[in-house]
């Protein structure tokens, strides 16, 4: 027995210390990118170089917003993560639908749903594209925002999960003379909190990293996003390395941290939503 205890705290003990080296290996391309971002830019191409910035500046993050227009980036990337969360609520009444609603081709419909997750975003971006051109919604605000409202991955994760919750708690409910917006906002939003929280999270990653959509839609640059932003800055900065980082860490901060305060809720939301 005292063997076998034994040989199960070395094991552990080499599973740590491999998990630690991969975390700090994993790490340092972000850590890099972060104390670059407060270098001048003679520092980042200095040889040898230095970890810590030995002349720390925020210049970087001024030029950004003062020479450049990443304050616009950032207002128009601020409003379509909103927007998203606005879909968030949309999605999540389809997929309380699909669970506990009975109707005329549910389950048809539902499956069609689910068929849009197996064709890539980039086969229809053109057929949107024109549909947006025809009501003239090309270079708007709107037209960036309308075709992330209806996810159909998020559809099916609220499904999976609101089948989960019980039929006789929401006849309770409707005995006791509930409304059906009433029953969604008071009794299921907060048992569903879970799968709204991992939700949450992933809606706020996609709206924030937003690309290749609004650099379609858009031929404004009022219109960019703070992804779209970064890649103008590397084709008008190439030379650059500390203002890239700076616009980098800028970007990327903000996820981290996020993910850092609400990591456990993606697992406990992918549990919890009846993936089975």
């Amino acid at each position: 027995m005292a063997s076998r205890d034994n040989k199960n705290r070395v094991e552990k003990t080499i599973v740590t210390i491999l998990l630690v080296v991969g975390g700090i290996l994993v790490s340092i391309p972000f850590i890099w990118m972060i104390l670059s971002a407060f270098k001048p830019e003679s520092e980042v191409l200095a040889f040898p170089p230095t970890i810590f910035p030995e002349n720390p500046t925020i210049e970087n993050f001024v030029h950004l917003f003062t020479k450049l227009d990443f304050g616009i980036y950032f207002r128009n990337t601020v409003i379509i993560v909103l927007a998203s969360f606005v879909g968030l609520l949309f999605n999540a009444m389809a997929g309380y639908g699909f669970a506990k609603y009975s109707f005329k081709g549910r389950d048809k419909l539902f499956f069609l749903v689910l068929a849009t997750m197996m064709i890539p975003g980039q086969v229809t971006m053109i057929p949107v594209y024109l549909l947006l051109n025809e009501v003239g919604l090309t270079n708007t605000m709107v037209g960036i925002i309308l075709p992330g409202l209806a996810v159909a991955f998020s559809i099916f994760l609220f499904r999976q999960f609101m089948t989960t919750v019980p039929d006789d708690l929401i006849e309770a409910a409707r005995l006791d003379g509930a409304g059906e917006f009433y029953i969604f906002f008071r009794l299921i939003i907060p048992v569903a909190k879970p799968i709204f929280a991992v939700q949450g999270i992933l809606t706020f990653i996609a709206g924030w990293n937003s690309f290749i959509w609004p650099l379609i839609i858009a031929s404004d640059d009022s219109l960019y996003t703070l992804s779209v932003g970064l890649s103008l800055l590397q084709g008008q900065y190439a030379s650059n390395f500390a203002l890239q980082m700076a616009g980098a860490a800028f970007m990327v901060i903000p996820i981290i941290i996020i993910f850092s305060f609400f990591q456990k809720y993606i697992v406990e939301g992918f549990t919890m939503s009846g993936i089975k």
